[in-house]
């Protein structure tokens, strides 16, 4: 018999907010695959390079979109769909929300059109769980090196409000199932909040 799908779990919110510590944490009790985006295949981490470097020539917002688009596609064949496909759960720090949150809210591009752009790079495929580490701006900034930001990283404090404000927008729309986890908790506090929404997700018997 085939193996029942995997369930797919994103970790979403502003640089700096835990959300990749949280990532380890959980894909380790799950025994799932972690990911990351961008740049978790060989062809994203070339494009990770691109967006994220300090050093090339500016990227302009729609080409940024399309650049992110071009690693999640790439993403979702080698990685994630496989993975499902397969029975294993995936956590990704980051998919498809980073996308209409930084270059929506944060850039000003027009949400459905990365709506349809992100539909159409991940063939639909949607989180079964989508989690919000909710941080104060100020706090995450204060969490990063300043030496070592990257391009997005660097965008200051009016952009990342308004990326964390998009978060938040979609969280509330609830579109996916999203929880949203007070980033300002502990480390412990934080993974057994987001440990207890997992148990929920997979119901009972469902990581036994």
């Amino acid at each position: 018999m085939n193996a029942p799908r995997g369930r797919l779990i994103a970790l979403e919110g502003i640089d700096g907010c835990g959300k990749s510590t949280q990532a380890r944490l959980l894909a380790d009790r799950l025994d799932a695959v972690s990911t990351f985006e961008p740049g978790a295949t060989p062809l994203g981490a070339s494009l990770r390079t691109l967006l994220l470097g300090r050093d090339g020539d500016p990227v302009a917002p729609r080409a940024e979109a399309l650049l992110m688009a071009a690693d999640r596609a790439q993403h979702v064949a080698d990685v994630i769909a496989p993975a499902l496909d397969a029975g294993r759960w995936v956590v990704t720090d980051r998919y498809s929300a980073s996308t209409l949150a930084y270059q929506g809210y944060g850039r000003g591009l027009d949400r459905a059109a990365l709506e349809s752009l992100v539909g159409w790079a991940t063939g639909g495929l949607r989180p079964d769980l989508a989690v919000l580490f909710d941080l104060p701006v100020e706090v995450a900034a204060s969490r990063r090196r300043s030496d070592g930001d990257d391009r997005m990283e660097a965008e200051g404090l009016a952009f990342q409000q308004r990326v964390a404000d998009g978060f938040l927008a979609m969280a509330a729309e609830r579109r996916d199932p999203w929880l949203v986890v007070n980033a300002t908790l502990s480390v412990d506090e934080v993974a057994a909040v987001l440990w207890n929404a997992v148990e929920t997700l997979a119901g009972p018997g469902g990581l036994s």
